[in-house]
């Protein structure tokens, strides 16, 4: 029978949420905790993404915690060996390793109002928890279309982060199917080794060079050795992306030169002016997130690359159908197409005080105050939750403002005392909520005349954030406890009504 065990607070997921969750916990003098992973390592989306030529596109020493700084990245923006590595080692520095469930996926997790904890069933082995952080991310889980025939093809199909490495792609007929982030760094990477690549574009992306290069010796010697001269260079590029926000966020039409860079980009490398037409998009730069590769465009016009405009159709045997009717034979298709965000998987596997879960309570949209807590699930917060996002700087500044904001809870809950669980009010998710929604009708993902990974299946931006990460950290320095409900333990008076009684009660009351 497998073991039972309780604990203060159950963290889920090992990327750099979780992780800098457990190192949070750690330092607030929290040892009572674990980390439940699905995997058999840490790393979250730096574990899974190990496709050819994955890197990340945020300056390393901004893309990196700020009670962890590393004085030896090997190059302005670090590839996923090294950023892995990296987690490996924040998990090794700060003793995370006993708190590490490996190989624990959560299947279902629901809150016992009775003792205000969770009950967490996970595929070896059940948990209780007196508090949840949820740290799985927006991109873990991958996304493929539903295409016609697909399961039809008999060549290898795979998604660009789960990556086959045991199939070797030299001198084989391959489609790319998708143009993001991924895509973009895959295309050059295997290019020179295919017989055949043909890139199946649904819509195409703006790409700017990247200011890469390798991190000198001396530079990395004078980091180890003034670690302020690090703390000064993340400072710096910090800045720079703040002062960008406001083109982003209030003022798109400010875009209009940066437009004009990525056009002459496209025109350096692709002389072609079918081809070049294919590359330049209709919509504003800045609406997808703007892309940085140098390799990209060169690869495209290589003459073993094909570019299909309108995206892939259809498969039909082993030939593939692009949109426009373009028919090709391929051996493999690699999908680049993103990943379940907006549709959060974990979320139907969560269930509220109401016995409603997490997925049922967003089914409109998601929503939670500060990023955070979620209406109906008390004593559960998320990192990297809806409208945390960014679109020009680095997601582990949100993360570090999203961590402040659970060590003030957890602290909140030890002034309460007792047996004791904070629920947010709907009404204070609705204001906040509203907040960010009018902000965004001003910004460049919602007026600039594109169709994003953004926006949810009701053209609502509920992923990203519409201000500068300095507000962020503002809005999460502390929790306000006028936006929450303290729940205590129900005193032992009479016999205990069933979980679906209480349930039946409690929308009673509320619809009174």
């Amino acid at each position: 029978m497998a073991k039972h065990e309780h604990v203060r607070v159950a963290v889920i997921g090992s990327g750099f949420g979780g992780l800098g969750a457990a190192v949070r916990l750690r330092r607030e003098g929290i040892t009572d905790f674990v980390v439940l992973e699905r995997a058999d390592s840490v790393g979250g989306t730096w574990r899974d993404n190990s496709y050819p030529g994955c890197a990340c596109d945020v300056p390393s020493h901004l893309y990196s915690f700020s009670f962890a700084p590393n004085p030896d990245w090997p190059r302005t923006f670090s590839g996923q060996r090294h950023i892995r590595a990296y987690l490996e080692h924040v998990a090794d520095t700060f003793g995370i390793r006993p708190h590490l469930r490996l190989n624990h996926e959560v299947l279902r997790m629901e809150w016992d109002a009775d003792e205000l904890r969770w009950r967490i069933e996970t595929s070896s082995g059940s948990f209780s928890a007196d508090v949840v952080v949820s740290a799985t991310g927006p991109l873990s889980d991958p996304k493929i279309p539903d295409i016609p025939g697909l399961d039809g093809f008999t060549g290898k199909v795979f998604h660009s982060a789960r990556w086959d490495h045991d199939y070797d792609l030299r001198g084989k007929r391959v489609a790319m199917v998708g143009t993001g982030a991924s895509a973009i760094q895959i295309v050059p990477a295997i290019q020179p080794d295919v017989a055949k690549l043909t890139l199946f574009q649904r819509t195409p992306p703006w790409v700017m060079p990247r200011m890469d290069r390798a991190i000198t010796g001396p530079e990395r010697w004078l980091h180890r050795k003034l670690p302020v001269t690090a703390a000064l260079r993340r400072g710096i590029l910090w800045g720079i992306r703040e002062l960008q926000v406001g083109a982003f966020t209030k003022h798109p039409g400010e875009l209009g030169l940066v437009e004009k860079l990525a056009k002459a980009n496209i025109a350096k490398s692709v002389k072609d002016p079918v081809l070049r037409a294919k590359l330049t998009p209709s919509y504003r730069i800045g609406c997808k997130r703007i892309l940085l590769s140098n390799a990209y465009y060169p690869a495209l016009a290589q003459p073993n690359v094909d570019v299909v405009a309108g995206g892939l159709k259809e498969v039909r045997g082993d030939v593939v159908v692009g949109s426009d009717g373009t028919e090709t034979e391929v051996d493999a298709i690699v999908f680049g197409t993103g990943f379940h965000v907006t549709d959060m998987p974990i979320a139907p596997r969560v269930i509220g005080a109401d016995g409603v879960s997490l997925a049922e309570a967003w089914k409109d949209g998601m929503e939670a105050l500060r990023g955070a807590t979620a209406a109906g699930f008390p004593n559960w917060m998320t990192i990297i939750g809806p409208n945390t996002g960014l679109g020009n700087s680095s997601m582990i500044l949100m993360i570090e403002s999203q961590l402040n904001y659970m060590a003030d809870y957890l602290r909140q809950l030890n002034v309460l005392g007792g047996r004791s669980a904070l629920a947010v009010r709907p009404s204070a998710v609705n204001a906040w909520n509203r907040k960010v929604q009018n902000r965004m009708e001003k910004t460049v993902w919602k007026a600039g005349g594109c169709d994003s990974w953004y926006l949810d299946a009701n053209g609502r931006n509920t992923t990203l954030w519409p201000g500068t990460t300095g507000e962020f950290r503002r809005e999460t320095r502390q929790v306000d406890l006028s936006e929450y409900e303290v729940v205590r333990a129900p005193k032992p008076v009479g016999a205990t009504p069933a979980p679906a009684a209480r349930r039946a009660a409690r929308k009673k009351e509320a619809a009174q």
